[in-house]
């Protein structure tokens, strides 16, 4: 039965966009809760003496270690390749793949002296000594 009146839902522009906002930050949180992870971040952090590599050297140039540390050269030169080669002595110890951000370990067992380079950068040089 219609009794002569006209029914009109009003909706609000403004409040409709704000739930529809709440709505979607709602879900992205569901979303990154759903990747998260139960690991510790500082469990992938280096426990020994790092090398960056950055501005197209590495730092320290020259590392003096104990017989059986690791040492990790970590990568991150805007984007720029670079690599870890030993040369002499080292030649046939050290090699990392060519990386421009990452991390690349290696445990050094034996005292002496190791030299390194980038493959790409002949300029660039490192040193290990080994006590």
């Amino acid at each position: 039965m219609h009794n002569g009146r006209t029914s009109t839902i009003h909706t609000h522009p403004r409040r409709t966009r704000i739930q529809a906002s709440a709505g979607a930050v709602a879900l992205t949180f569901a979303a990154l809760a759903g990747c998260s992870s139960d690991e510790d971040p500082s469990a992938a952090a280096p426990t020994g003496p790092v090398v960056e590599v950055s501005g197209m050297a590495y730092s320290p140039a020259t590392l003096t270690i104990d017989a059986g540390e690791t040492v990790t050269w970590e990568f991150d030169d805007r984007g720029i390749a670079h690599d870890v080669v030993g040369t002499g002595n080292a030649a046939t110890e050290l090699r990392s793949t060519l990386m421009s951000t990452g991390t690349f370990t290696h445990t050094f067992t034996d005292p002496g002296t190791y030299d390194y380079t980038c493959s790409l950068h002949p300029d660039m040089h490192g040193t290990i000594v080994v006590r």
